[in-house]
């Protein structure tokens, strides 16, 4: 099942063209010298954002913070299941959530 998830992630990824997967055991994307989106090994995708909007989408998903190895994971929203039937709406979002690093003071 993880291979399957992970497929998926890679998939999503593939759909934007300013940033590539690293990891290949905790798999993620980051930019700017932060991480903006996590597969952990319950095969679930985060997607981070600022506070504000992190809310917003908690809400709007009707999902919750994540966590990953048992820790919550500031910033982050789960992506439920069911949204990652449409890749292209979730690429969205993870290009929103690329902008938003790339908006911080650089690490």
């Amino acid at each position: 099942m993880w291979e399957e998830k992970l497929k998926i992630y890679d998939q999503l990824i593939s759909k934007c063209s300013k940033f590539k997967r690293k990891g290949k055991t905790m798999p993620y994307t980051s930019a700017n010298g932060y991480m903006f989106s996590l597969f952990n090994k319950d095969c679930e995708i985060g997607i981070r954002f600022s506070k504000e909007v992190q809310e917003k989408y908690i809400k709007a998903f009707n999902s919750s913070i994540y966590k990953s190895y048992g820790a919550i994971m500031k910033g982050y929203v789960l992506i439920p299941e069911h949204m990652l039937e449409d890749l292209d709406n979730v690429a969205h979002y993870l290009n929103e959530s690329y902008d938003y690093v790339m908006s911080l003071e650089p690490k």
